[in-house]
């Protein structure tokens, strides 16, 4: 699990695809203070497992699922990427739950100054749009951001300097395709309402009234 607060951004030394399969090389400074095999990096937001590495280069498997369901696929060499490992147990939870597996891509479509923030518009599809509320959480490209706004085909959000300075979105520009997942809280209040076949007790006992009267 990830917490979508972006350690450190790394730059992509090489990629090799394969007909079932690809790897990522990547090089970085301070993920290495505790890195072993095996560990989990979201990459862009993407969930990897380390599988070697070397001085500040590690290289991550990555399976043609994962190419095809985010931006992994248009990387290369030289590209800047946003790194985190995963949450330790004794860590703050500064951003919000994320889990790595990436619900489909979206394209920056607006980039505006407002003050000192930028405001990065992001058209996506429907399915990914339905979870998306206002003052709600999103990960674009595994930051944690807070939704500003909404419309019915894309959502924007308000980047303080440091968030920009600090990850990999301040070299996006208007057209790039960015890596977006969805609060999960929301799609499994969703799968619990749409169920809809008791238990075998009885009725779960979960119903909008029911939620709505605990704060959800």
């Amino acid at each position: 699990m990830f917490t979508g607060i972006i350690e450190e951004t790394g730059s992509v030394r090489a990629v090799q695809k394969g007909s079932t399969a690809s790897f990522i090389k990547i090089e970085a400074k301070k993920i290495f203070e505790d890195m072993h095999i095996g560990d989990s990096i979201a990459v862009n937001g993407v969930c990897l497992t380390v599988t070697g590495f070397s001085g500040n280069v590690f290289t991550a498997d990555v399976m043609n699922e994962t190419l095809s369901r985010s931006s992994l696929g248009s990387l290369k060499a030289g590209s800047i990427v946003n790194l985190e490992r995963a949450m330790a147990a004794k860590g703050r939870f500064g951003g919000h739950i994320v889990t790595g597996h990436i619900d489909g891509t979206g394209t920056i479509s607006e980039i505006e100054k407002d003050g000192i923030a930028l405001w990065y518009t992001v058209t996506a599809d429907k399915k990914i749009l339905r979870y998306i509320v206002e003052k709600g959480s999103v990960a674009i490209d595994g930051i944690s951001l807070t939704v500003a706004k909404v419309t019915e085909n894309s959502f924007s959000v308000s980047v303080i300097p440091h968030t920009a300075a600090q990850t990999a979105l301040s070299s996006k520009g208007i057209g790039d395709t960015v890596n977006l997942e969805n609060d999960i809280v929301g799609k499994y209040v969703e799968k619990l309402l749409s169920a809809g076949q008791p238990e075998k007790s009885g009725n779960s006992g979960i119903t909008r009234e029911f939620l709505s009267r605990y704060g959800f």
